[in-house]
């Protein structure tokens, strides 16, 4: 039999296995689709009991799809997410998602009346913001507590799983560290006092670093999976700082850009580096910190056009606005379909299309929503080295990465290549080499060296760089009305 090892993601559209042998070759993939729920604006939920069913699913499948002998096991998933559970480990609500989750706008005030907003920034890495896990925690203290008070234990998709598999309560450095104000970055522990104050009752779980392992496949996990019982489980982590593992975007000096539902981008560091605009967790590593952003949609916006257009395929979409020029002959966009996080931390921002004319088709409209994640990268970017990042290479990641042009059209606005990995499974293979280096020694940049390299088209530049000065113009001119308009739809 061959010996594997399995990897699997919780993302937030769908949830992804692969099966991996020694040499990085990926030898089976499975996918399961879920749905996320909006029960009111600003709200956005899953059951996690689906991340469960998922992995099960998925696992069954890879594991009776070839005469395979799994030899460890790892795991990622979205976050930072909030999934409470009881003292029989049965969740007292749906899990709340990370920051495209924008209702604990009051816990976060009250969080830096309580410890100061500068405080926050120093100890946590990270200022409050929609992405702040235990503002949400505090949300279900405040909005129901009914369920609150049987909470007792706090998990994230990622270390749900490892619960069901191996029956260890562990969390890992990194996810912790995007509990602001629980965690401190520079102590590398819980803060127990302020977390006493914003999440008192819930037991926070021992930390450990993202490729340690957490435990063994108990017999009862083994039964429900197919997996065999007593392997190793990695302690695992975030879905994107994976996914940077799996490219090997993690040493010093790297930016990883996913080209997913949202777009997001770490910069990898040696010191902590802190900026209100962004976020300072630490890495997946021991000793490694991390420079973040990431916007509230992106590949959502192409899927949202997508299901407007009548389900039209994606590379049609993207054939027909390769043949649009750059620019979207005239139109502009601002992707804020759902609030924005970093830069502007603007949960009340709403999506614009500025230009439109009765000559524009769905092709420029398609392409305006590509040049407007790509004016958001900028942003990003542009941030990130105002606070002292340090960016020596771009390594495109995730499932947009393998269009030509989504890539290339980023490339034109930044100004900045971007290596693109032999393999772009993703968050999955990240997991499924983190468990590899359980049983064997091996490096990432063996398994998966960089394939092509995607560099600026001079003539395109000249273009974005206007667009880009309007983009960012639009955005301070329509502010105070797409706010109104806003809080009269959550009126």
């Amino acid at each position: 039999m061959t010996q594997v090892f399995l990897g699997v993601d919780i993302g937030t559209s769908s949830s992804k296995g692969v099966l991996v042998d020694p040499t990085g070759a990926v030898l089976a993939l499975a996918t399961r689709d879920h749905r996320v729920d909006r029960p009111k604006q600003g709200h956005v939920e899953m059951d996690g009991n689906v991340w469960w069913d998922d992995f099960r699913d998925i696992t069954r499948e890879l594991v009776g799809s070839g005469p395979f002998e799994v030899a460890a096991v790892g795991v990622s998933g979205m976050g930072p997410c909030v999934l409470l559970v009881d003292e029989h480990d049965r969740p007292v609500r749906p899990a709340i998602l990370y920051g495209v989750d924008t209702r604990s706008q009051r816990q976060q005030d009250e969080c830096d009346e309580l410890f100061g907003a500068e405080q926050i920034l120093h100890r946590c890495g990270s200022a409050m913001s929609s992405q702040a896990a235990a503002a949400k925690i505090a949300w279900v203290r405040d909005a129901e507590p009914a369920a609150y008070r049987r909470a007792r234990r706090l998990f994230m998709a990622s270390s749900w799983l490892v619960r069901k598999l191996t029956g260890s309560y562990v969390l890992d450095h990194h996810s912790a560290s995007q509990t602001t104000p629980l965690y401190d970055v520079h102590e590398h522990a819980w803060i127990r006092d302020w977390a006493d104050a914003v999440a008192p009752g819930i037991e926070l779980p021992p930390l450990q670093w993202a490729d340690e392992g957490a435990g063994h496949v108990t017999a009862a996990a083994a039964a429900e999976t197919l997996l065999p019982e007593g392997i190793p489980v990695i302690t695992g982590t975030i879905d994107a700082w994976s996914e940077a593992i799996s490219a090997d975007a993690h040493n010093p000096g790297d930016l990883m850009l996913m080209y997913g539902t949202t777009m997001f981008l770490i910069n990898t560091l040696t010191e902590p580096v802190q900026l209100p605009a962004l976020w300072g967790p630490v890495g997946a590593y021991a000793d490694s910190y991390s420079l973040a952003g990431g916007m509230a949609t992106s590949g959502a916006i192409t899927a949202w056009l997508r299901e407007l257009y009548g389900g039209a395929d994606f590379a049609q979409l993207a054939g027909e606005a390769a043949r649009v020029p750059p620019g979207a002959e005239g139109l502009l966009m601002l992707p804020y379909f759902a609030g924005e996080r970093t830069p502007i931390m603007d949960p009340s921002a709403r999506g614009v299309i500025a230009g439109l004319t009765l000559s524009h088709t769905r092709a420029h409209i398609y392409r305006a929503a590509l040049e407007a994640t790509a004016f958001g990268v900028r942003h990003n970017l542009e941030t990130m080295l105002t606070a002292g990042a340090q960016i020596s290479r771009v390594i495109a990641v995730g499932g947009g990465a393998t269009s030509e042009l989504w890539p290339q059209i980023v490339t034109d606005v930044t100004g900045r290549e971007q290596l693109i990995p032999e393999q772009t499974v993703g968050a999955s293979y990240g997991a499924a080499y983190l468990a590899a280096t359980q049983v064997i020694d091996v490096a990432i940049g063996d398994w998966n060296p960089p394939r092509t390299v995607c560099r600026p088209t001079a003539e395109a530049r000249g273009v974005y760089d206007e667009r880009y000065r309007l983009y960012r113009d639009l955005y301070e001119s329509t502010r105070d009305t797409v706010h109104a308009l806003a809080a009269s739809a959550d009126a």
